[in-house]
């Protein structure tokens, strides 16, 4: 039986792409137990089914790749794509704009290709826009993850007197199905944490990687204010727990900043700060001791963060208007927005003094991970998305998905 190739950054890359790639993969693996499947990584990518042959310093970087590809003769190829993965960089700073992922794309035109971008802007800038029509002509299926940038694409693609492409197929971000714990089961993973004092009490998490984008400072420069008024209102104490760790050293000035604010309200008994690397099951039980969660960002990098908030039926709070975090939060029902400091504070209060709120939230996560979300209903699209890739290349016929307006 011919395999499946995945093309991606990979494991052990601290990067959220590769995470993704892992978790899908298996899942992928799962649906289709009797296929193969291998993956063509970055030269630091490691694993007994991994090609690790991408080689950004080389200009030509997608040749090992194409011939690694012939090499195992796959039935589909499904490739993770972020603009910053394939960005070759010459001598001067200059980067090539992502054409040779296009040149692989057409050196692999023999085969299904599935790609998967993981940023496209409701509204974007010209190369960005001219980069998705050409991917989108070079590639089997285009997979969108948010059903408005489909819509969106339309009115851009239009204005251009661009055809729209017709091989866009929605499949959202995956989330485990399988990393949920009771409420019984929480205590326990606090004192496995080294967090028994925390036993019985509630616990708002920021939880993740500390970056200058995901704006900790917003919340932890109000927590004291929030912190006695919810104590008064409720007459219970609320701990914010933030638990992360730096990954890109160009943010270490904010990373040390907001750190020093966590542990300076630690000092006064209202925080806790922990530090570990946000990767694998430590992940989920970081968040799993927490009653909810709150994602303040600037930009879209916190969707894994999301989908972690969503495997474990966390109600969360998140920014707005702000992507696809805000459009998950819509469609699933499982989170409040704030769209300024003043609403983010009257939201931390209002889900901290209503348990009844809280338990809605975490109900409407749970129906949307269970039917819309989870990686088990994610990979059987995908496994529909390569029938759609392999019977084009198998009969010559283009992929049509049709519009949803």
């Amino acid at each position: 039986m011919r395999p499946i190739v995945m093309i991606s950054s990979w494991p052990p890359r601290l990067c959220g792409i590769a995470t993704f790639a892992e978790e899908a993969l298996e899942f992928i693996c799962k649906a289709d137990p009797a296929r193969p499947a291998y993956v063509i990584s970055h030269t630091d990518g490691e694993g007994e089914f991994v090609k690790p042959v991408i080689d950004m310093s080389r200009e030509d970087w997608y040749v090992p790749v194409v011939e690694t590809v012939k090499e195992l003769d796959p039935e589909v190829i499904h490739i993770e794509h972020e603009y910053g993965l394939y960005n070759y960089i010459n001598d001067k700073g200059e980067g090539d704009g992502n054409r040779g992922f296009l040149k692989m794309l057409d050196l692999l035109s023999g085969y299904p290709t599935v790609v998967e971008p993981h940023t496209i802007h409701g509204r974007m800038r010209d190369q960005e826009e001219i980069f998705v029509k050409e991917l989108a002509e070079k590639c089997s299926v285009l997979l969108f993850k948010c059903h408005y940038q489909k819509w969106r694409l339309r009115w851009s693609f239009e204005g251009r007197d661009w055809k729209v492409p017709e091989n866009i197929m929605i499949i959202p971000h995956g989330a485990r199905p399988d990393f949920r714990w009771a409420i019984s089961e929480v205590d326990n993973l606090k004192r496995e944490l080294g967090l028994g004092e925390y036993a019985g009490k509630h616990i708002i998490g920021l939880v993740g990687w500390i970056q200058s984008n995901k704006r900790w400072d917003i919340l932890t420069s109000m927590w004291e204010d929030i912190y006695h008024e919810i104590r008064e209102e409720t007459g219970e104490e609320w701990f914010l727990f933030a638990a992360g760790s730096m990954r890109d050293p160009n943010h270490k000035s904010d990373y040390e900043k907001y750190v020093s604010e966590i542990k300076l309200l630690e000092s006064e008994g209202m925080a806790r700060y922990f530090e570990f690397v946000p990767r694998g099951e430590l992940y989920y039980k970081a968040m799993a001791v927490c009653d909810f969660i709150v994602l303040p960002s600037l930009d879209e990098t916190q969707s894994g963060t999301l989908a972690r908030i969503i495997a474990l039926n966390k109600p969360y709070i998140s920014t707005a208007p702000m992507e696809g975090l805000t459009a998950q939060t819509v469609e699933s029902e499982g989170g409040l927005l704030f769209t300024h400091k003043a609403g983010l504070r009257e939201k931390v209060i209002r889900l901290a003094t209503d348990e009844g709120l809280r338990m809605r939230l975490g109900e409407n996560l749970k129906k949307y991970l269970d039917e819309t979300v989870s990686w088990e209903v994610v990979a059987r699209q995908y496994l529909e998305a390569y029938q759609l890739a392999s019977r084009e290349v198998r009969e010559g016929k283009p992929v049509y998905i049709r519009p949803e307006f």
